[in-house]
């Protein structure tokens, strides 16, 4: 609707959460830094897709040229092993030709809504916000 992000997006078992800028797997959350977020996050953008480490850099540290640092590659390490411990360790595979891809196991794996949404995340759904006030959803 009007070219929004979801707030939610989920692969596998892990659900991103964009309003946290986190992901979880059910109701323990991964603490993510923000760029490993946002590596994960434009990664799930394009499910299956090699992202380069230049898109990388631009999309999520919006800087056009590439500098001489392995800023990327120890992000996305320290990604993997916050993903390793919650028994995600193959979601993200290094393309051969160069940069990562989300690794599709499933035609289901990245549907809109979490599989283990915590009691907030319900409520929150249930809701829909119409003229500045809270309307339940059902009552459209």
């Amino acid at each position: 609707m009007f070219g929004l992000l979801p707030r939610w997006r989920t692969l596998g078992p892990i659900t991103l959460d964009l309003f946290h800028r986190d992901a979880r797997r059910g109701a323990r959350w991964l603490s993510l830094h923000p760029r490993e977020f946002g590596v994960l996050w434009r990664l799930a953008d394009n499910p299956g897709e090699r992202v380069t480490r230049g898109q990388l850099l631009k999309d999520v540290w919006r800087i056009s040229h590439e500098p001489e640092t392995n800023s990327v590659e120890v992000h996305v390490s320290r990604l993997r092993a916050k993903l390793a411990a919650a028994d995600c360790e193959t979601l993200i595979q290094t393309a051969p030709e160069g940069g990562y891809r989300i690794v599709n196991h499933t035609p289901f794996m990245f549907a809109q809504t979490p599989t283990q949404a915590d009691a907030l995340d319900n409520y929150l759904r249930d809701l829909d916000w119409h003229e500045g006030e809270k309307v339940k959803a059902s009552q459209f």
